[in-house]
């Protein structure tokens, strides 16, 4: 399997296809990172690729994989990124 890209692998491949300077293909991905944290509150779309998503899990119990005792796990909230359908379909293929 390959490796994952880094972010100025990324920086430099946005930089080469929007004729721009890696360093300002740097800031842009700040910039989208940052949005993101701000706004997953409300929940923040990428277009085509999905959506960042504030989700409030429930109290349950879980078992402690060492000593196989049971305990109480707290409601928390966590958040989710949602795959959307378009980025899906571009990766697997559709049926």
């Amino acid at each position: 399997m390959a490796k994952a890209l880094s972010k100025s692998q990324i920086a430099a491949a946005i930089a080469d296809k929007a004729v721009i300077s890696k360093k300002q293909a740097g800031e842009i991905l700040e910039h989208i990172a940052q949005l993101a944290y701000k706004n997953a509150k409300n929940t923040f779309t990428l277009p085509g690729l999905g959506k960042l998503v504030l989700v409030n899990r429930k109290a349950r119990q879980g078992r402690n994989p060492m000593t196989g005792a049971t305990i109480q796990i707290p409601a928390k909230r966590v958040v989710k990124f949602r795959v959307a359908k378009a980025a899906k379909d571009a990766i697997l293929g559709s049926k």
